[in-house]
């Protein structure tokens, strides 16, 4: 009884405030859900030439397939990302989950969100550890539109406690740009896209050495060229700034060679490796978006 009081209370407030807002306080009967608030479901299948993170390649510089999926509802969005892989410890695949919230107001999009990279059935010998790891980070988008080229400016930074499982912790920023190019051929829409990016780690755990990761930045250029709009083809350069010595010592690739410089802390042996170099890389995604299947 007394929440019904406050409630026609807050009403008359309401009324005396502001007639117009009385009226949209008036009780209504329960309408049936819009088809705007029903979860909407997209999954994404990508083939791609190597599989590159932040510059590094996760494939040993080999082919990689990946399938996406991704539910959002009302700014929430979670999205689970299946891709196969070449770890030193050989895991079945890398699971990605994400999980966050969007905020959108005109041109300005942020977005925070939380990621577990997940990798099932390692194979752990003597002083291997575990590679999953979570990672938490916020991004900023800026959309000019009214530009002759169209441009969006984003930013990245994100923070992971314990990357890899080395116990080391790894802070990442990034900035990019992208700029729409119109209509390339008819029906084919092409965009450039550059990105910049720096990660910095903190010392792995004593039983692994006990020294930093090495920090590194990473860059990439390419064009992405939108063919339908379930089809995209994406071609970009990829790089780092990592010795291939260094390489070796954040990667522990299995195919490293000698005849490097050696650290007598980080890497001994002087140990090179490739992952971490120049590379092409191509990607083609088709997208099958299912809330539109339902319409």
């Amino acid at each position: 009884m007394a929440l019904r009081t406050f409630g026609w209370a807050l009403l008359a407030c309401a009324a005396w405030v502001s007639p117009s807002l009385a009226a949209d306080l008036v009780p209504v009967k329960s309408v049936p859900a819009k088809a705007e608030d029903r979860p909407e479901v997209e999954i994404d299948v990508s083939l791609m030439s190597d599989y590159i993170y932040r510059g590094v390649s996760l494939t040993e510089r080999r082919a990689s397939g990946a399938t996406n999926v991704e539910a959002h509802w009302h700014g929430f969005y979670a999205s689970a990302n299946l891709q196969n892989i070449a770890l030193p410890t050989n895991p079945v695949a890398e699971v990605t989950l994400t999980g966050g919230y969007k905020w959108i107001r005109d041109d300005f999009t942020l977005d925070l969100n939380a990621t577990y990279f997940w990798y099932p059935g390692e194979t752990l010998s003597e002083g291997m550890v575990a590679a999953s790891y979570a990672e938490y980070a916020a991004s900023v988008e800026r959309e000019f539109k009214q530009l002759p080229l169209p441009i969006t400016l984003k930013g990245t930074v994100a923070y992971a406690p314990d990357v890899s499982g080395t116990q080391a912790w790894g802070a990442y920023a990034e900035a990019g740009i992208e700029i729409e190019l119109g209509e390339l051929l008819r029906n084919v829409k092409w965009q450039f896209n550059a990105t910049g990016g720096y990660w910095r780690f903190g010392n792995i755990s004593p039983m692994l050495g006990g020294f930093p990761l090495p920090s590194y930045a990473n860059w990439r250029l390419g064009f992405e060229f939108d063919f339908t709009d379930y089809l995209t083809l994406d071609v970009s350069y990829w790089d780092t700034n990592l010795s291939k010595e260094d390489c070796f010592v954040f990667t522990g690739d299995t195919m490293a060679t000698p005849g490097g410089i050696p650290n007598p802390i980080s890497n001994p042996d002087g140990l090179r490796s490739r992952l971490c170099g120049a590379a092409l890389l191509g990607t083609v995604t088709w997208n099958f978006d299912l809330s539109s299947l339902k319409k």
